[in-house]
């Protein structure tokens, strides 16, 4: 028996997910997607995980140029996440107007972001409609200072207020 792909849907909205943006570059052309599924997988050797969908020019374009870079998107990018989403079409420069700095490989991070990570990609692994791409992180930026862009059941959240030192909340 398969299970319908509208209740797992359903099911994963529960998942509370920081935001990422995945971008990538190649041969001059730069694009990027925001995306919830990446995690940490290793500290030695330095590997994340994001997940792409095959159909995507993003995924095209990491799986050619075998480089990605993800920014962990503050609180106050809301906009630059649903312009990644789609609300800017998967052909046109979702770029438009916003600064970005590069670390080592030169894929765009997206300025005001909480941290960069700069990865090689080390393995490809199919999984259904998707490619999980695990990435040597080969140069890392990110204090671990300022609150996150979070997001359940298709609405972006705020973590609880309070004072905030080094990504924790002060003991009082």
């Amino acid at each position: 028996m398969s299970l319908d792909p509208e209740t797992l849907r359903r099911a994963m909205r529960e998942w509370t997910t920081g935001v990422t943006v995945v971008t990538t570059c190649l041969d001059g052309q730069q694009h990027g997607m925001t995306v919830n599924a990446f995690t940490s997988v290793s500290l030695e050797p330095p590997l994340v995980l994001v997940s792409l969908e095959r159909t995507t020019r993003t995924h095209g374009l990491v799986e050619r140029a075998g480089i990605f870079g993800v920014t962990i998107l503050a609180e106050d990018q809301r906009e630059v996440s649903e312009r990644f989403a789609g609300r800017v079409s998967d052909r046109a420069d979702r770029f438009a107007g916003l600064e970005v700095d590069t670390l080592v490989s030169g894929v765009p991070f997206l300025r005001g972001g909480l941290a960069y990570l700069d990865c090689r990609v080390v393995q490809r692994i199919p999984a259904g409609t998707h490619t999980l791409f695990i990435g040597e992180v080969i140069a890392a930026q990110g204090d671990g200072g300022g609150a996150p862009l979070v997001y359940l059941n298709r609405e972006y959240r705020r973590l609880e207020q309070g004072e905030v030192r080094h990504g924790r909340k002060a003991d009082r």
